[in-house]
């Protein structure tokens, strides 16, 4: 092994010690611990049957928030996401860059009902899924998740920031 191949092999070994752990989990992440990164709180989903279904969601409320997104995240537990918040409803768009699990992608308007969905994002993509129109909410979920809880265009979310 020259010199070259053995700097670039100590170089992906000092990058993967964290991120291509096997063990890496939702509270686990390049970027450093969701935990202490993002707030928590639950979000009810009434589904197109009308059935509720309570996830625990990270809040990604600022802009830096929504950079980081779920990037380097391995592995969630199944009732589990990230739920991004804007100021105002208008287009937005979502990718995978850095995401290692593939993902369904809720875009819900102003009064949480759902607008479209995406399902089973392809990992590290730089494709740009956009909503199909303005939009508040944004609430990722591991793929799979939308078809299981029978989330569609008449679902709803449920979420009541905490003022204080």
């Amino acid at each position: 092994m020259n010199f070259s191949q053995r700097a670039l092999l100590a170089i992906l070994l000092v990058f993967c010690s964290g991120a291509c752990s096997p063990q890496s989990t939702a509270n686990s992440s390049a970027g450093g611990n969701l935990d202490e990164a993002f707030s928590q709180d639950t979000l009810t989903i009434v589904n197109d049957a009308g059935v509720r279904h309570q996830f625990d969601i990270y809040l990604a409320l600022d802009s830096e928030q929504q950079r980081r997104g779920l990037m380097f995240v391995r592995q969630m537990p199944l009732k589990t996401g990230m739920l991004f918040v804007y100021e105002v409803s208008e287009l937005h768009s979502m990718w995978m860059k850095n995401t290692y699990m593939s993902l369904d992608i809720i875009y819900a308007r102003d009064d949480g009902t759902v607008s479209s969905v995406i399902r089973n994002t392809e990992p590290l993509s730089l494709e740009s899924l956009a909503s199909v129109e303005p939009v508040k909410y944004v609430l990722e979920l591991n793929a799979g998740a939308a078809r299981r809880f029978k989330i569609g265009t008449g679902s709803r979310l449920l979420w009541v920031p905490d003022e204080s």
